[in-house]
Parts: C-alpha cells; sequence; structure tokens
C-alpha cells in the first residue's frame, strides 16, 4: 500500500474503503442509475419515463464534495497537486485555500446525466471552469437537453453551480440515450 493511501486512510477512516465498496454496489444491476444513492445526493428532473425525452427535459443532481471526495480522486487519479491536497500551499494562491480538483467537480456533470431515464453514453463533453470549490461545498450540476440531433443523440447545456448558486463550470455536451433494458 503507498504511503499516500496509509496517509489518506489515517485522515479520513474508512472513506477510501468505503468508496471502493460504493463503486461496486453502483456496478450492480439497477435498473435506473437514480435508484443508486447516498444521503447527501439529491435529484429532481423534469421526467420520469425514457419515451418522453425531448428537448427542454432536464436533470439536476447535487452533492458535497467532501475531503474523503478529495482525497479520493488524488489517490484514484494520480492528480496530488498541492493546491487540492496541501491547505498552507493553498493559503498562499489566489483562492486564499486548498480547491477541489476541476475535473472531479465536472464530475458531478456526469452523475446528472446518469439520472435521465434510460442508458447515456457520453459522446463529447465542451467545458469551461469559470470558479473555484472548495472541499466540503455543495455543488448542483444541471444538464438540459438542447437540440435532437437523431438516432438517439442529444446536444445538452451542462452547468454545475456552487452552493451560492455561483457558476464554476460552463459547457455544452452531445449525449446518445439508450433505452433500458
Amino acid at each position: 500500500m503507498s504511503a499516500f493511501v496509509e496517509a489518506s486512510r489515517a485522515a479520513t477512516p474508512g472513506v477510501v474503503d468505503d468508496v471502493a465498496e460504493q463503486a461496486r454496489i453502483a456496478a450492480g444491476k439497477l435498473k435506473d442509475s437514480i435508484a443508486y444513492s447516498q444521503p447527501d445526493w439529491d435529484t429532481t428532473r423534469s421526467i420520469e419515463n425514457f419515451s418522453d425525452l425531448a428537448v427542454g427535459e432536464w436533470v439536476e443532481f447535487s452533492k458535497t464534495i467532501s475531503e474523503g471526495d478529495v482525497t479520493a480522486f488524488a489517490e484514484c487519479s494520480g492528480d496530488t497537486n498541492r493546491l487540492h491536497l496541501d491547505d498552507e500551499f493553498g493559503a498562499e494562491t489566489q483562492f486564499d485555500g486548498r480547491i477541489v480538483h476541476g475535473t472531479l467537480v465536472s464530475g458531478v456533470m456526469s452523475a446528472a446525466l446518469a439520472r435521465f431515464p434510460g442508458v447515456s453514453i457520453y459522446v463529447s463533453q465542451e467545458m469551461e471552469f469559470v470558479g473555484p470549490v472548495k472541499p466540503g461545498e455543495r455543488v448542483t450540476a444541471r444538464c438540459e437537453i438542447e437540440q435532437e440531433l437523431g438516432d438517439g443523440m442529444y446536444q445538452l447545456s451542462t452547468r454545475v453551480c456552487d452552493e451560492s448558486g455561483a457558476e464554476v463550470i460552463t459547457g455544452e455536451a452531445v449525449v446518445l440515450f439508450q433505452p433500458p433494458e
């Protein structure tokens, strides 16, 4: 076991193991991604049925990005940038403290997409990081269908807002939606 994993486990007991267990559970045979949830996760969506996918339909997904999330993401991605992990270093930056990995924050958009009815498959994503997120902040991703492209593909607007409602990521995605099995 790496020294980083040992330090992560010491700093956040059970979190690294819990993330692995959560991934195993989520990989199970769920008919709808919205069925797998944690107490801190909230989902709202404008539709319930795959047959109702259309321009204007949307999903929102919210969660708090915890210290454990940041630590686990650093471990699984290999992104150990001090800006995300070192309090003293972060305090000396323009952010006045550590910030969450932008890619971790953007993953909340993927979580929102997974909560559309059916199966969602990312085809492309363009995004701009417009603001930081601090560990412990709650974020909300909103994905809205803007255009039907044909053959089950749609263009969506995507954004993530922090707990004050300020946008921290904006973008557009192309997603292929398939009916549930």
